[in-house]
Order: structure tokens, then C-alpha cells, then sequence
């Protein structure tokens, strides 16, 4: 299967060049010339691993990561010219998964990705949840209506797999929010109505008239199976 890896850099150069050998290596590679669009593109596609520059203008690299983490435990190599421990350190404090210093070797930083990636997803599809004709593989972090891929962002699929997890259960805006993103989540709790509106239109066959997932009103929503 193909992984999808996001570099996040303003310097033209070394994106297109990351991009080349990304491509080489079988990823499918998104790039973001800053942090604000690095998060924009987060929220709209399923990325798999962030090669993450520090230094940028508008917000840096650690910034970036903080908003990241929390939403997603998305793994994140940090890019930087800064050598000193402060540094590294500050970064591993923001959750940062591995630390490549500039300038660095290319065939070096596609090892770390390569080891991170088979690290991280070491088994192409863990645990596959089913329900009807969808199937939710998290290790891929994937979602399948028969044979067909379907599109998801880390955010639906956080809450896809709380909800796939407890299927026939009524849960509240808070229970979701707990089991998908727990406490690192700090938006409102009515983002989670715009998720599910989305996550319905990919899903059901008529999202007007939904038959998978089902508004309890004034309690919640429920995913599937029997009510419980």
C-alpha cells in the first residue's frame, strides 16, 4: 500500500527535491509551503508521516507540531539548521517522533522515513472493524466501502474508530471527543456535528436519510448495530 507523507518547508528547493525522492520511494508525497497550509491540508487529507521544518515564517515548525498533537499522533520527523540540545529536546517535548539537522543526506533522512513508516504501521492492516459493506483498517488508517477506498481525513477516522468500536452505542458530543481525540481536543463541541455531516456524506447512501449513522436527539449518535 502507499503512505502518504506531508513535507512541510518554504524553501522551493528543498521541497522539490524531497517531493522527487518521496515519489522514489513509493509515498505519496503532499507538500505545504507553511505552517498555516500545512494545517489546512491536515484537516482536509489522511497524511501518514510530516517531514516538519522548524524555521518558517508566519508560525514555526513547533507550533505546528503542538496544533498537530492535538488532533493526531501522526508520526513527525522535525527538519531544522539548529544543532543545539535545546533544541532536539524542545522538539521531542512538542512530540516529535525523529530529528534530522540540515543540511542532511536524502538517501539518510528516506532510512528514518522508511524505519518510522514500517515502525508506526508495521502491520498493513491490524485490526479491521466491519459494519455492512464499510470496513476500517487501523493500522492503514483506511476506510473501504466494499472494495472502494474512501477519502478520510485524521480527524473522521479518529472518530470513525471510536465509533466503529462501539457500534449500537448512543454516545454524546463529550463521549466522542474523549474516545477519539481525549483530552489534547480544544475545539467546540458542535465541530463534531460539521465531522459527522461529512463523515455522512461518504458513507451513507442517502446522507439526508441516514441508515449507519443515526442523530439520538438530545442524547447524541449512534453507529450502527442495535441500540444499546
Amino acid at each position: 500500500m502507499q503512505y502518504t507523507v506531508m513535507i512541510v518547508e518554504d524553501n522551493a528547493e528543498i521541497r522539490g527535491i524531497v517531493t522527487k525522492y518521496l515519489d522514489a520511494e513509493g509515498y505519496i508525497p503532499l507538500f505545504a509551503k507553511d505552517g498555516f497550509e500545512a494545517l489546512a491540508l491536515f484537516a482536509q487529507r489522511l497524511v501518514h508521516l510530516v517531514l516538519l521544518d522548524v524555521m518558517m515564517p508566519g508560525i514555526d515548525g513547533f507550533e505546528v507540531l503542538r496544533e498537530l498533537r492535538k488532533i493526531s499522533d501522526v508520526p513527525v520527523i522535525l527538519l531544522t539548521a539548529r544543532q543545539e540540545e535545546t533544541d532536539r529536546l524542545n522538539g521531542f517535548d512538542c512530540g516529535a517522533d525523529d530529528y534530522v539537522v540540515k543540511p542532511f543526506s536524502l538517501k539518510e533522512l528516506m532510512k528514518r522515513v522508511n524505519a518510522l513508516i514500517r515502525r508506526v504501521y508495521h502491520d498493513a492492516d491490524g485490526i479491521v472493524y466491519r459494519y455492512r459493506d464499510l470496513s476500517l483498517h487501523t493500522r492503514a488508517m483506511k476506510l473501504y466501502k466494499g472494495d472502494a477506498e474512501i477519502s478520510i481525513t485524521a480527524a473522521e477516522y479518529a472518530l470513525l474508530d471510536a465509533m466503529f468500536r462501539h457500534p449500537g452505542q448512543v454516545l454524546s458530543r463529550e463521549q466522542l471527543i474523549e474516545l477519539a481525540f481525549g483530552s489534547r481536543y480544544e475545539g467546540y463541541d458542535r465541530n463534531i456535528d460539521s465531522y459527522i455531516k461529512r463523515i455522512r456524506q461518504k458513507i451513507e447512501d442517502d446522507p439526508k436519510n441516514p441508515q449507519i449513522l443515526i442523530t439520538k436527539y438530545g442524547a447524541g449518535y449512534r453507529f450502527g448495530g442495535a441500540e444499546k
